[in-house]
């Protein structure tokens, strides 16, 4: 556990049986489907509070901060498109950290300037050749996903501008010999052993993994399908912006697995999830991180009474001050997957504008040899631009909302 955290939830009294998760919206034919191994899972008890370190640097620092006007900290990422919802969350987490360092520092008011990807890889370089052309531009939060950030890394590094990912998990990323890159969480190298863990703290005998066909749905399925070891029931692809999953599906119920994990992103696992409960399957779905979203509950609708969540994201709705100030830049939205990342990331870059560093190369090298507390996480990167520090946390999905299970 990250020394970090102090979750006052234990994840050890594994109870009270998932009583048919799904029973009330198989709408489908159960019969000869294989039921999916039935209810086999475990329900984990939710965690209640986080507390944040004492030592967790904050945006406003101490007041004192003087910098030129027009010094800029840009969100490049998805604003549109089907899995939007990402990015909106980091953007207004790192609005908020702008916005309390800025009514702190009255001599030093950084400009907020927000760049819509569509978070797809072929439409990501015009934004980002855009930003990397504004020169008072000196760091950036971005971005969100995986394929994006392998289109523009290069972009990026022959710019000399500095970029935080809150969300983009790919491991490759970082062995590209980029040193404007850094990551802010965990890779898939890490997430991949989540999903092995969840699985089994959910009592699962066999896990089917479908995988999409993204950078950070195949990156991941590798890992998790390593992790998994003789739990894999078997393994299908699937496609962005695929819509009928039946053959899929029959694979799954063929295979008598008791869980599916979904490595992609929730605009295609929620149709997925809801056409395999509507087949009758009665085991549970699992999602990474791409598939955490209020967004999947609203798609999937009842369906998503059996879905669990890994993520190498803190849980910012439990974070009581943070969470209250974020409804305030969010539309009274709590903080969904990525908000505190994307608040940390924006904290790493405000306080080195705060201690001068406001042109590219001496943000960039600030950064490199930053070390301290944020709420998240401790951030100290290596030479690869990847933290010590990697907690993965577990989710699921109760009454309509989606609440954590603590640390994996």
């Amino acid at each position: 556990m990250s020394r970090s955290i102090k979750a006052s939830a234990a994840l050890a009294a594994l109870a009270l049986t998932l009583a048919g998760c799904a029973n009330d919206t198989s709408g489908g034919d159960s019969s000869g489907s294989g039921g999916g191994g039935g209810s086999a899972a475990t329900q984990l008890p939710a965690q209640s509070s986080i507390d944040v370190p004492a030592d967790a640097v904050k945006p406003a620092g101490d007041g004192k901060a003087t910098c030129a006007k027009g010094t800029t900290i840009a969100y490049v990422g998805a604003m549109t498109g089907d899995n939007a919802q990402l990015g909106i969350n980091i953007y207004n987490g790192v609005q908020l950290a702008i916005n309390e360092h800025n009514k702190a520092n009255p001599g030093c008011q950084v400009t907020f300037k927000k760049v819509d990807t569509e978070g797809d890889p072929n439409k990501a370089t015009g934004p980002v050749t855009q930003v990397t052309n504004e020169k008072n531009v000196v760091g950036v939060i971005g971005l969100p996903f995986s394929g994006e950030s392998k289109a523009t890394g290069k972009i990026f590094e022959q710019a000399g501008l500095v970029h935080i990912t809150p969300s983009a998990t790919g491991p490759a990323l970082t062995k590209n010999g980029w040193t404007t890159f850094f990551r802010g969480l965990g890779n898939d190298n890490v997430q991949g052993p989540g999903v092995g863990k969840l699985a089994d703290k959910l009592g699962a005998k066999k896990v089917f993994v479908v995988q999409d066909d993204s950078e950070y749905g195949t990156g991941l399925a590798a890992t998790s399908t390593k992790a998994l070891g003789d739990k894999l029931a078997g393994t299908d692809k699937v496609t962005t912006k695929q819509k009928d999953f039946s053959a899929t599906i029959q694979k799954i119920l063929n295979s008598k697995a008791d869980a599916v994990f979904y490595s992609g992103y929730f605009a295609e696992g929620a149709p997925l999830d809801q056409q395999l409960v509507g087949k009758g399957f009665k085991g549970t779905f699992i999602g990474p991180d791409g598939v955490k979203d209020d967004q999947f509950i609203k798609l999937a609708g009842d369906a998503s009474k059996n879905a669990y969540f890994t993520c190498p994201c803190i849980p910012g709705e439990l974070i009581k001050d943070f969470a209250t100030a974020y409804k305030g830049v969010s539309g009274n939205k709590e903080p969904g997957t990525y908000s505190v990342e994307g608040y940390d990331a924006a904290t790493v870059l405000l306080s080195g504008i705060d201690k001068g560093k406001t042109t590219r190369p001496a943000l960039k090298d600030f950064v490199k040899t930053y070390d301290a507390q944020g709420l998240s996480k401790k951030y100290k990167w290596d030479a690869t631009g990847e933290l010590a520090e990697l907690p993965v946390y577990g989710y699921r999905v109760d009454n309509g909302k989606i609440v954590s299970v603590g640390v994996l």
